[in-house]
């Protein structure tokens, strides 16, 4: 299945299926549906965080800094939508990573019609600049930083949901995740 035929399950605001689905994108949602969104805080055995730059023809966005991530499809569960995602994106070796849970929010938007949960994991695994081959399509570039190169970045250069991953960065950074 290509990205434009992907379908998303539908959940309902207690994050419980509701047997139905819907188009990739299709930000047409009642109030009550969900779909459900994972993002992967990365790093590597020297606790360095991989950045990734948005490909410039991307819809939204375009050449902002974030971190891999993407939808959860229908029938998939957020653990493996995860481990899919980061794998795609980046092009790692994901055997042996561990995959952590850290954080999840709800995010209810009436006028976008656009209701979503997001998982957000650390993901740590063993890998270096070179084994990173980044997927074309989805990513113009990336950076392997340490958390005070990361900071630097933020204040100058457009980061995706900042605001929500600042505090996980940080916990991660102090060894507290």
């Amino acid at each position: 299945m290509g990205k434009k035929d992907e379908r998303w399950d539908i959940y309902d605001a207690n994050r419980k299926k509701t047997g139905r689905t819907m188009q990739r994108n299709d930000w047409h949602m009642a109030p009550g549906d969900y779909h459900i969104s994972v993002l992967g805080i990365v790093t590597n055995d020297e606790g360095k965080f991989l950045i990734t730059k948005r490909a410039m023809d991307k819809e939204w966005a375009p050449g902002a800094l974030e971190v891999s991530g993407g939808a959860v499809i229908a029938g998939e569960e957020s653990d493996e939508a995860i481990k899919r995602e980061v794998g795609e994106e980046t092009g790692l070796d994901l055997t042996g990573a561990t995959f952590t849970l850290i954080d999840s929010y709800r995010n209810d938007s009436a006028a976008e019609k656009n209701n979503y949960f997001v998982d957000i994991y650390h993901v740590r695994a063993h890998f270096t600049k070179a084994d990173i081959n980044v997927q074309e399509e989805e990513v113009a570039g990336f950076r392997l930083v340490t958390y005070e190169e990361l900071l630097s970045l933020v204040k100058t250069t457009e980061f995706l949901h900042w605001a929500r991953l600042r505090d996980d960065f940080a916990a991660i950074a102090a060894g507290r995740i």
